[in-house]
């Protein structure tokens, strides 16, 4: 049986916003993130992460300090409220004329958002229905690609979510609900699945 999932942007929405993260130990989380994903696992929904993260493209860090970022956003996690993601997907590739330069990930891959590759990939690995699931973000294309694959997209205001919606980043889009931040995000969707939306 195929389970719903949420899908969650990094950067902006679960830990803060600073930039490329060169520091391990410089990535923080947002307030309250941890308590709204302990809310999601004790709804039985499929926690995931989905990112871009063009690091290694740019040759900025290797893939390995990637990983290592998140096993500090999961150990966090953990640590703040006994909360865990079931899977972590990040596309570390860019193309050429977006600015990528190392060659093991300067491409162009249907990974990157707002394309669907990462969902389609974890509903392919972990069963999961995503026409009954949700992707929260902080940027247009979270919300395109949440669209694109047929998925609920909200918006949180943290990370760049305020400068989305006044025109000010990236380019206009239409979520199907804003959220100040991640635990009001987490509140409708629960609500959204008590009545069977």
């Amino acid at each position: 049986m195929t389970r719903r999932a949420v899908f969650l942007d990094r950067d902006g929405v679960l830990n803060q916003e600073v930039g490329y993260i060169h520091q391990v130990e410089d990535l923080h989380l947002m307030p309250g993130v941890a308590q709204a994903v302990r809310r999601l696992n004790q709804a039985g929904l499929f926690c995931c992460l989905v990112s871009n993260q063009s690091g290694p493209a740019r040759g900025y860090y290797p893939a390995s300090h990637v990983d290592a970022l998140h096993d500090r956003l999961c150990h966090l996690l953990k640590t703040e409220a006994g909360a865990k993601l079931d899977a972590l997907y990040y596309c570390p590739s860019l193309s050429a004329p977006e600015g990528g330069i190392e060659p093991e990930y300067t491409r162009w891959s249907t990974w990157r958002k707002p394309n669907t590759g990462m969902l389609v990939a974890a509903a392919w690995e972990h069963d999961l229905d995503l026409s009954q699931s949700f992707m929260v973000g902080d940027k247009a294309t979270d919300v395109d690609m949440a669209h694109n694959a047929g998925c609920v997209g909200i918006l949180v205001q943290t990370g760049f979510g305020d400068r989305v919606l006044s025109g000010k980043y990236q380019h206009f889009t239409q979520p199907d609900f804003t959220a100040t931040d991640l635990s009001i995000a987490v509140d409708w969707l629960l609500q959204q699945v008590a009545v069977g939306n």
